[in-house]
């Protein structure tokens, strides 16, 4: 088992805002957390400290159990790495050392095959076996299998952009989840995933002995698989903070809203006390005036404020996120959308599709159906297809 303990951190960001402030929280054996807040507030960064992909410039990160990590990338990558390169990426540290070894002798071995170069290749072998390497081939032919319905033989080579959002997405969770890394950090995992996808997630997380830290937006993955909710709230000059809701999502919403009750109140109070102790400075500075004898309690009330300054007002509420949608657009005719025996290259039987001005339409469908190539054609991109398709007026 493993944990994760977040102990007065402090980040400020290149440019000199500070974004945590005096952050602490720990998520224990076999707990699942999860890390909500405003957009910018600070998640994806608390969670790079979490990894160690950033030092935290004041306090300390502990962890035990070995760290298993999913980046919010996962799902967008378009480059010409490869199915073997994205399960290496998530592997354990000596199995990714062992790989890129292994790879840097066999580039070696097609330039050149002399004996130094085949001693190189034969000790990376044997090194890559010593990682546990070949164990790792046979846990990613099972996640293969799972999440693209082929062996890793078959796979390992193929291009990671050719795979849907929701196939990478796929792909990383189940090595993850079924890899030897106690303790996970997964920044939306939920992303791209199907409908049955998300479902697998929530079992997955549920029924999962691992320790679990994530970062999600989904309402429902959250009320049905959160046992402990710890929220990044935004705060001003200063900085930002951590409150943990020690019970699930579903009621953090009035803890919440308690919560800021209970801010608003103390405050309150603070500027009445406040108010009260400088009247009574006033005052005695006035009678002091003409009253030597009331100089003592004058200094006395002056001292009285200023500790009480000085120690501060309370936690001020944290700033709530306000979001306000306009949906804009012109008319396009009666009819918004018209398909006629539409078939994209390799994806989906032809079919034809109306859509009339004030529909509210989704578009399902299983990861690597189609779906986005489809809203990408609309959109005018260019995607492989036959037949025909076209805007209302």
């Amino acid at each position: 088992m493993g944990h994760v303990d977040v102990s007065g951190v402090s980040h400020a960001l290149p440019d000199g805002r500070v974004l945590l402030t005096d952050v602490s929280f720990r998520v224990g054996d076999g707990l699942k957390a999860a890390l909500v807040g405003a957009n910018g507030a600070g998640k994806t960064t608390l969670l790079r400290l979490v990894a160690g992909d950033l030092t935290p410039q004041q306090g300390a990160v502990t962890r035990s159990g070995g760290l298993g990590v999913m980046r919010q990338l996962v799902g967008s990558v378009r480059d010409e790495s490869t199915v073997r390169d994205l399960l290496v990426s998530v592997a354990q540290p000596s199995v990714r050392a062992a790989a890129a070894a292994l790879d840097a002798a066999e580039l070696a071995m097609m330039e050149r095959d002399d004996e130094p170069t085949q001693l190189r290749y034969a000790q990376a072998l044997s090194d890559w076996a010593d990682a546990g390497g070949y164990e790792a081939e046979v846990l990613w032919d099972t996640c293969c299998t799972s999440a693209l319905g082929v062996p890793y033989d078959r796979a390992q080579w193929r291009e990671v952009r050719t795979l849907s959002g929701g196939e990478q997405k796929r792909l990383v969770l189940e090595a993850l989840f079924r890899g030897p890394d106690q303790v996970l950090l997964l920044d939306e995992p939920d992303n791209y995933l199907d409908v049955p996808g998300k479902e697998w997630l929530e079992r997955t997380i549920a029924e999962s002995p691992k320790t679990v830290l994530f970062v999600s937006h989904d309402r429902e993955l959250l009320a049905r698989t959160a046992e402990r909710v710890v929220t990044v709230e935004a705060g001003g000059a200063a900085g930002g903070g951590v409150w943990v809701h020690g019970g699930g999502f579903a009621t953090w919403a009035q803890a919440r809203h308690d919560r800021f009750e209970r801010l608003d109140e103390l405050r309150r109070r603070w500027d009445e006390e406040h108010a009260k102790l400088k009247e009574l400075v006033l005052f005695y500075k006035n009678k002091a005036a003409y009253n030597d004898g009331l100089a003592s309690r004058y200094q006395a009330a002056q001292k009285r404020l200023e500790r009480f300054e000085s120690e501060g007002p309370p936690e001020e509420r944290p700033r709530e996120q306000k979001v306000t949608m306009r949906l804009r657009g012109g008319r396009t005719g009666v009819r918004a959308v018209i398909c006629e025996q539409l078939e994209l290259s390799g994806l989906m039987q032809p079919f034809d599709l109306e859509v009339y001005y004030g529909d509210r339409v989704a578009v399902l469908g299983s990861n690597g159906s189609g779906k986005s190539h489809f809203l990408r054609l609309l959109a005018g991109g260019d995607v492989q297809h036959s037949g025909t398709w076209r805007l209302g007026a």
